[in-house]
């Protein structure tokens, strides 16, 4: 059985003000760590429960172009949010097949609040994903570095807004 992968880390900043930013698909461009995020396709809105879904343009040295549509499975405001992405759009004709089909996994963050910081986790979960997913991102230990960077990027973000 394949396990979720998560990255924790302890941010100065209210729970509040971080699901803000993480709530917002216009800022997941600033936030990514894997550099695969171009922006939100369409014009996004700040997520306001389950079932709201955001469209992101996305490019991977592997795949080229395509587009990823995000539905929110998970929303606690100032607490958690997740959604689950499906390929929407590709400009690589060879990955055409995977167009609508959803990949089964979750990207995801937690935020508890600690004292005069939050510790905010991000999770990635595959273990419903097809084996050629679960083998491509070594069962999610590939994003590791990649979470790692995004909670640098969300602490510097919230860090520099909460001044």
């Amino acid at each position: 059985m394949t396990e979720p992968v998560s990255v924790s880390r302890r941010i100065a900043a209210p729970a509040d003000a971080l699901f803000g930013i993480l709530s917002d698909p216009d800022r997941h461009p600033e936030i990514d760590g894997s550099g695969m995020l171009r922006g939100p396709e369409g014009g996004a809105t700040p997520l306001t429960g389950v079932g709201d879904a955001f469209a992101m343009r996305m490019r991977n040295p592997d795949v080229d172009d395509y587009v990823m549509t995000s539905r929110v499975v998970e929303y606690e405001p100032g607490r958690r949010i997740a959604w689950e992405p499906v390929m929407s759009a590709v400009s690589d004709p060879a990955y055409e097949d995977r167009v609508g089909v959803p990949g089964k996994y979750r990207w995801g963050y937690e935020l508890a609040p600690d004292g005069d910081a939050t510790v905010v986790t991000e999770t990635y979960d595959c273990a419903r994903s097809p084996e050629w997913l679960r083998e491509a991102t070594r069962n999610g230990e590939n994003w590791i570095p990649a979470m790692k960077k995004s909670l640098e990027n969300l602490e510097r973000i919230a860090v520099t807004s909460v001044r």
